[in-house]
């Protein structure tokens, strides 16, 4: 019974995934895709049956598809004989087939491997164990993935995944409209924010542009602040840590100053804060680095973009410059009938080829957290719309320097109940109050 109870609440972490994570789940899936080394698959569901063939079920045809494609190619020059399957799945659908299989007792209708987001994948393990390997002791050598990148896919000291994409924070800031304020990005870099918010005030006195925007109702931003500081909604052991959480409560403060002091515009929903960011209602943007592939779409303002640190908490112990958002990783799943070969292949490309990781940069934007990637050649390539700036090599330093903070099955439950008490906080209510309440929600949603 409480399987059922976890999966209904399973589907709604589901719903809030997608809208937390705007590049990831807007492509249309079920389609069958086949790189060079097989032909298409026959169905979209179930493991390859041995052999040399691997299937694998992944979403978007413009970066998560043609990366593993490309990992098919390098892997299939050294071993002949592989063929790889990717079958077109959207990350909610991926997430939905894994339910109903664990909830049938059937998980025979599993992929060889799988790309699931990662802050979505602990709810997933903690509910279906059964339906993932553990990869602790395949040989594949984590300590080349940053700390904080691994912990979405270690459960009580297991490795279940190989991590994918780079969710590193950077700020993003358009040169010009800083200079008609008389700042650059140096004057960003490195700062608190308190120095940050009266920057942005001087920049919309004289601009009269928001310094960033966000979605009303999302609080990615404040999520943000506190993997800076390795702080979380969560204590060690995955329980809702929200009351007395000092940091916490200064991550709310900031944010709640920033719009009341206006130089943080509220939207409603995420076409708004694209259209915020394309429309030059604002300097900046704070994001996970994948909303480069939003700005890099405004032709007209190539070279007036500068990447730097995000700002740091000024109470908060431990606090730093660099956090993480958003993010996916690769997982092998019990129904797999070749688990050596799963092993080795992603051994091989996405846990141990810089190369692939070259190949991939100009034609998906996909920035590896695969660290030895970042000393490459292609990574340090100065980027013309970046100002010049070697913007990928800069972006898995970051990741280096991200905390790991505690994260738990029930993330998007907490994320959520977050979300919405601080809007009742920006109408007045008490934080404290708030918060209480906020804590109350995900205890229940636990029972």
């Amino acid at each position: 019974m409480k399987k059922k109870v976890i999966s209904l609440m399973l589907i709604g972490a589901m719903v809030a995934s997608m809208a937390a994570c705007g590049s990831n789940g807007g492509d249309k899936g079920g389609a069958t895709k086949g790189n060079d080394t097989s032909a298409a698959a026959e169905s979209d569901g179930g493991a390859s049956e041995g052999g040399n063939t691997l299937t694998v079920w992944t979403w978007d045809p413009k970066f998560n598809i043609p990366a593993i494609e490309e990992a098919g190619n390098l892997y299939k020059a050294d071993h002949p004989d592989f063929n790889l399957k990717v079958v077109e799945t959207l990350s909610d659908d991926c997430e939905s087939k894994l339910i109903a299989a664990a909830e049938g007792g059937d998980l025979s209708t599993l992929p060889d491997i799988v790309l699931m987001q990662d802050n979505s994948y602990q709810k997933f393990v903690t509910a279906y164990p059964e339906a993932f390997e553990d990869l602790t002791d395949s040989g594949i050598d984590f300590s080349q993935f940053p700390a904080g990148k691994l912990a979405y896919s270690t459960v009580d000291g297991k490795n279940y995944g190989v991590p994918f994409d780079n969710g590193a924070v950077i700020g993003a800031y358009r040169t010009d409209i800083l200079e008609q304020a008389g700042y650059t990005t140096a004057d960003l870099t490195d700062i608190d924010w308190n120095r940050f918010i009266e920057i942005g005030k001087d920049v919309k006195a004289k601009t009269g542009t928001y310094m960033l925007s966000g979605q009303a109702d999302s609080p990615d931003t404040i999520m943000m602040m506190l993997q800076s500081a390795g702080a979380s909604l969560f204590d060690e052991d995955g329980k809702p840590a929200m009351t007395d959480n000092d940091a916490l409560k200064e991550c709310i403060d900031i944010y709640k100053t920033m719009v009341d002091e206006g130089i943080y515009l509220e939207v409603n929903k995420w076409d708004d804060y694209v259209t915020s960011i394309t429309k030059g209602s604002v300097a900046g943007v704070i994001n996970g680095n994948w909303i480069i592939a939003t700005i890099q779409g405004m032709e007209d303002t190539a070279g007036k973009w500068e990447i730097t640190n995000m700002p740091k908490l000024i109470k908060t112990p431990n606090a730093t410059n660099y956090s993480n958002n958003g993010g996916s990783s690769w997982y092998i799943t019990s129904n797999c009938k070749n688990k050596d070969l799963a092993i080795d292949f992603l051994k091989s490309t996405f846990a141990g080829s810089v190369e692939l990781y070259e190949k991939i940069l100009p034609t998906t934007g996909a920035i590896a957290t695969y660290l030895p990637a970042g000393d490459s050649a292609a990574y340090a390539e100065p980027q013309a719309y970046w100002s010049n700036q070697p913007i990928f090599k800069t972006i898995v330093e970051y990741s280096k320097l991200t905390p790991a903070n505690n994260t738990s099955p029930y993330y998007y439950d907490g994320r959520n109940a977050i979300g919405t008490q601080i809007q009742n906080i920006m109408n007045g209510a008490d934080i404290d109050s708030a918060i209480a309440d906020a804590q109350a929600e995900v205890e229940f949603s636990m029972q």
